[in-house]
C-alpha cells in the first residue's frame, strides 16, 4: 500500500481503537465476548484482511506496515485483535503461501470480507512439537476422510472454515503432514464450547473433534500432501513477527498506564513518581519497550528485504513476550494494592499477557530456533 494511504489507515485505526474499543474493554471482560458492533466496524475497516493481497480483496500491507498497524492494535484488549488475527496470520497465510490459484480465488476474498478462519494444528500431545500430531487423513477416491482432535484452537467457535493439519500415509514426522480446508458445518466436525482461560476474555479457544469428516480432494491445500508442515512453519514465522509487534503495542499501553498513575498517585505527601525506586521501575519498563520496538522494526525491515525470515521473527517474539510480562509485573507493583484489584487495566493486562510466552511457539521453542540459526554457520565449518 502507498505510504500516504497507509498513514490514513493507521490514523483511522488509532482513532477507532482509542475511542471505540478501549471504552468497551470492561464490557468485553465481563461478557467474555467482543460486541458485534465492533466486529462489524472491524470488517468495514478492512481489518479482517489487512495482510491478504489486494488482488484478493485485502489491504496488501507489507511487513513494515503490518507491524506498525499491530502496534496500534496493541493499545486495546488483546481479544479485539484476536478476532481477526487468524485471518491475517497463521490461518489466512496458509492459503496465501500454499493455496492453489483456485483456492485463493475462492476463499481469500471471503476471509478479507470477514469470514473467520482458524488454524487447527495443536493437539493434546502435539503442541511445541507439531510434527508428532496424530490426526489422520485417509484418501478414499475423490475424497479425504479426517479423524482426530485438536485443542486450544483460536476462533474455532466462531469460524466458518478451518485449516486442518493431518497425517497422510505412514511417513513419520513433519514430512507426512498435509493441510486441508474444512468447513465447520461439515458432518462429523464438532467444536466444543470455548475454554475458560486465565485472561484474554473475549478471545475464544476451543477443542475440535473430527469423526469421519469427508471433504473433497480439491480441499487439499496446494493439491500437494507434502506442503502441510513447511507451510505451518512459514505461517508461524510471519505470525511471530506481527505478534511481537502487537505485544509491543500492549507494552506501550502498560507504560502509559503506569507513568500516568505514578504521576498522580500520592503517598507521604508526594506523588510516587518523585521516589527514585519507582522511577527505576518505570525506567526499566521504558527500556524494555524501546528495545522491543527496535527489534520488531528491524525485523520487519529484514523481512521485507528478504534478508532474514527465520531468526528475526523468533528473536522478536521471544524478547517482546518476555518484556511485556516484565512490564506488566512492574505496572502491578507500582499500582500497589490497586494493581491487584479487578477494574484496573493493569490487573487485566497482567493476566492477558501471560499467554504471549506460550502460544505460537513458547519462549523455550524460540530459544531453540534462535540458537540453531546462530550456530548454523559454525556447525557447517
Amino acid at each position: 500500500m502507498d505510504d500516504d494511504d497507509f498513514n490514513e489507515v493507521l490514523k483511522a485505526v488509532r482513532t477507532f481503537i482509542r475511542e471505540e474499543v478501549v471504552p468497551a474493554e470492561e464490557q468485553i471482560e465481563a461478557e467474555d465476548k467482543v460486541p458485534d458492533s465492533l466486529r462489524d466496524q472491524a470488517k468495514e475497516m478492512g481489518l479482517f484482511g489487512f495482510a491478504i493481497p489486494e488482488e484478493y480483496g485485502g489491504l496488501g500491507l507489507n511487513m513494515m506496515q503490518e507491524v506498525q498497524l499491530n502496534m496500534e492494535l496493541g493499545w486495546a484488549t488483546p481479544s479485539f485483535r484476536s478476532m481477526f488475527g487468524t485471518n491475517n496470520g497463521i490461518a489466512g497465510q496458509v492459503l496465501v503461501k500454499a493455496g492453489t490459484d483456485e483456492q485463493k480465488k475462492e476463499w481469500l476474498p471471503k476471509l478479507a470480507a470477514g469470514l473467520t478462519a482458524s488454524f487447527a494444528l495443536t493437539e493434546p500431545e502435539a503442541g511445541s512439537d507439531p510434527s508428532s500430531l496424530k490426526t489422520k487423513a485417509t484418501r478414499e477416491g475423490d475424497e479425504y476422510v479426517i479423524n482426530g482432535s485438536k485443542c486450544f484452537i483460536t476462533n474455532a467457535a466462531m469460524a466458518q472454515v478451518l485449516m486442518v493439519f493431518a497425517r497422510v500415509g505412514d511417513i513419520p514426522g513433519g514430512k507426512g503432514i498435509a493441510v486441508f480446508l474444512v468447513e465447520t458445518d461439515r458432518e462429523g466436525v464438532t467444536i466444543a464450547p470455548h475454554d475458560k482461560k486465565m485472561g484474554q476474555r473475549g478471545a475464544w479457544t476451543s477443542d475440535i473433534n473430527f469423526d469421519n469428516v469427508r471433504i473433497p480432494a480439491d480441499h487439499l491445500i496446494g493439491g500437494d500432501e507434502s506442503v502441510g508442515f513447511p507451510t505451518a512453519m512459514r505461517s508461524l514465522q510471519q505470525g511471530r513477527l506481527t505478534l511481537a509487534a502487537f505485544m509491543t503495542g500492549v507494552s506501550k499501553r502498560l507504560v502509559h498506564e503506569t507513568a500516568a498513575y505514578a504521576a498522580q498517585r500520592q503517598q507521604g505527601g508526594n506523588v510516587i513518581a518523585d521516589y527514585q525506586l519507582v522511577q527505576g521501575l518505570i525506567a526499566d519498563s521504558q527500556t524494555d519497550l524501546y528495545a522491543s520496538e527496535s527489534i520488531v522494526l528491524n525485523g520487519a525491515r529484514d523481512w521485507d528485504a528478504d534478508r532474514d525470515r527465520r531468526m528475526a521473527p523468533s528473536v522478536a517474539k521471544y524478547f517482546a513476550s518476555e518484556a511485556v510480562g516484565r512490564i506488566a509485573d512492574r505496572a502491578v507493583q507500582i499500582h500497589g494494592g490497586y494493581g491487584y484489584m479487578h477494574g484496573y487495566v493493569v490487573e487485566r493486562l497482567y493476566r492477558d499477557v501471560r499467554l504471549f510466552r506460550i502460544y505460537e511457539g513458547t519462549s523455550q521453542i524460540q530459544q531453540v530456533v534462535i540458537a540453531k540459526q546462530a550456530l548454523a554457520p559454525y556447525r557447517q565449518k
